[in-house]
């Protein structure tokens, strides 16, 4: 059978040996400056000691739990006897020559175990399966407690992030394709690990945001958010964006976008074959966008109000005197989107509802009634702990933002950059989605505290006058503009069973649509590539499952789908007579500033906080 790897057959050269002495030496200095780098971070901030907190209690919650429940406790014991009894079985026939089946395999879907070593070597067999067999076990096991819910969604999700880190791929000497390496490189791959995990270090806030892709591949506005335009209105918070046209005629509503200001917009200008921007240049819209201000210790008290005011409302002032227009249409994004929520109940209850003509929400929380996995961060007891953080430092790093989200899907986002760059000592390949993914933003004390006690804990959106924006107690209900709703299947920031009763508020019409895939991949989807798939319902029943079972699915992006309610329902006029000669950034009252993408997308967290110089 072929071995995951192999002793040399022949001892080892005098040269060889000073090669791998010399390596040993070197790994340990890097393991030294390491546990240096370590201890001089084992202090950690308020908001992670609640969430270490949280995660000991709910254990603890969980042990007594199972101890007054005798009969799982057995079978439990009983199982994992009765597994190791199976193992030892399969080894000893397997070591009498007998081909045996495995007595477990990984999901498809798993691909830490791709090697095939991991089926073709006994020893490497029985670590996966032993591996996989204890993983079952503790999956079952919390499923049978008898405990809260919430409980049993915190127990899951801490309990799959101790499982995942104890996975022997996460090890050298029980991955088969390290100890290749390693015998390859006579160690200097772990000796680059070091280095990589190091200089990783030192660019993270808490926990490692580990390096996912080459950085020096992309440069913001060189070959990503390269979409022509210009800046022509800014402030403390935002720099307005106005895009060249690339049609002789626009339609005479311009179309503001609203993007998140959790990582950059130009997640919606990536590459010009996926770019949603470009895309709508393209069918004629007149195109303003927000870029939000990577934010420091100096913005700590602007709030989700100010966020209103100096965003989308100063935004569609400056597009007044742009274009001469007194109304837009609204595309949001995410966090963006329930601004833009707030922002249309605010204008509704100030009689100024008018000045937006539809708006569109892509995965958008507005009832938060179920958070998803992000909700395990999200308790009483989290979310003071990061008030706290906040408090002191007047922001939330960014980069512990990105480390929480990439621990959503750690096997991925994580766990595997981990070995590729630590255990592996590769270099990570260059792809601009995973660029930007690192290029995160600081959140302002302000705001974030407020919105994640105001909409996560308490869920007051939802409410009539459960939110109050400079003095106007706001209601969606009132709102009567014309809404579409995009979400997404496979979400796990913003899940569609709970984007879905956002859809239920407004008084007035309202589209949903269902696109295949997750948060990102289901909204980047241009038509072009003809994948995912969305789903369409005439009807808002009262549960997204009476919905689904009445959608009917359509083939493609539902891209054109929304063009469509645009210009079928007169949110835009497709009249000859009615389109205008292409407007160009600077024509109207507003002179450029400089052209796009501006300055504050360009803007990245340690230059930021003043730990490197600016390059802006």
């Amino acid at each position: 059978m072929q071995s995951g790897w192999k002793m040399p057959s022949q001892p080892l050269s005098q040269q060889d040996m000073e090669a791998w002495k010399a390596q040993l030496d070197d790994i340990s200095e890097q393991y030294k400056g390491l546990l240096e780098d370590l201890l001089s971070r084992m202090a950690p901030s308020e908001a992670a000691d609640s969430v270490y907190s949280d995660m000991r209690e709910s254990f603890e919650a969980a042990a007594r739990s199972l101890m007054s429940n005798p009969n799982l406790l057995w079978q439990t014991q009983s199982r994992l006897m009765q597994d190791q009894w199976l193992l030892w079985q399969q080894g000893v026939r397997t070591m009498a020559g007998e081909q045996v089946a495995p007595l477990v395999t990984p999901p498809k879907n798993d691909r830490r175990f791709k090697d095939e070593v991991w089926t073709t070597d006994p020893y490497y067999m029985a670590i996966m399966q032993q591996y996989l067999l204890f993983s079952q076990v503790v999956e079952e096991l919390i499923n049978d407690l008898d405990v809260d819910p919430t409980l049993k969604r915190n127990l899951t999700f801490y309990a799959r992030q101790l499982v995942n880190a104890m996975s022997p791929t996460n090890f050298v000497s029980t991955n088969p394709e390290v100890m290749r390496r390693t015998l390859e490189t006579k160690g200097q791959n772990l000796v680059d690990g070091l280095t990589r995990l190091r200089e990783d270090l030192a660019n993270s806030a808490e926990g490692i945001n580990v390096r996912m892709t080459d950085r020096s591949a992309f440069g913001v506005g060189e070959n990503i958010a390269v979409t022509p335009g210009s800046v022509v209105y800014e402030n403390e918070l935002i720099q307005l964006i106005q895009y060249t046209p690339t049609t002789e005629n626009t339609f005479k509503t311009p179309l503001l976008i609203v993007p998140p200001w959790i990582n950059k917009y130009y997640i919606l200008d990536l590459r010009q074959d996926n770019s949603l921007v470009k895309w709508l240049v393209d069918q004629g819209h007149t195109v303003f966008l927000i870029s939000w201000r990577n934010p420091g210790p100096e913005q700590r008290d602007i709030t989700w109000a100010d966020y209103m005011q100096m965003g989308p409302i100063s935004a569609m002032e400056a597009i007044e005197q742009a274009c001469g227009e007194k109304s837009v249409n609204l595309l949001s994004y995410c966090v963006g989107g329930t601004l833009t929520a707030s922002t249309v109940a605010y204008l509704t209850s100030t009689r100024r509802g008018r000045k937006v003509k539809s708006v569109t929400y892509m995965a958008t929380l507005q009832d938060f009634r179920d958070p998803g996995d992000i909700g395990v961060f999200l308790n009483e007891r989290v979310v003071q702990g990061i008030e706290q953080t906040m408090q002191m430092k007047g922001y939330l790093d960014g980069r512990s933002m990105a480390y929480t989200f990439n621990l959503l899907r750690e096997n991925d986002l994580f766990w595997s950059f981990y070995i590729n760059n630590y255990l592996k000592g590769e270099t990570p390949a260059a792809f601009d989605l995973l660029y930007w993914n690192t290029d995160g933003t600081n959140l302002t004390a302000g705001t974030h505290a407020w919105y994640l006690r105001h909409m996560y804990l308490e869920n007051r959106l939802v409410e009539p006058a459960g939110i109050e924006l400079d003095g106007v107690k706001i209601d969606l209900r009132k709102v009567s503009t014309p809404s579409y709703f995009v979400s997404t299947k496979e979400d796990h920031i913003a899940k569609w069973n709970s984007t879905y009763y956002g859809a239920l508020l407004p008084k007035g019409p309202v589209t949903f649509v269902l696109g295949g895939s997750g948060h990102i991949a289901g909204i980047v989807n241009p038509p072009h590539k003809n994948k995912y798939g969305y789903w369409t319902n005439d009807t808002l029943p009262e549960t997204h499952e009476e919905w689904m079972e009445g959608a009917t699915f359509n083939e493609g992006s539902w891209w054109p789908h929304w063009q469509a309610w645009m210009t079928d329902n007169g949110y835009v006029d497709t009249d000859p007579k009615k389109l205008v000669p292409a407007r160009q950034p600077g024509e109207g009252e507003l002179t450029v500033i400089e052209p796009a993408p501006g300055r504050y997308v360009r803007m990245t967290i340690p230059e930021v906080l003043g730990e490197i110089p600016s390059s802006t």
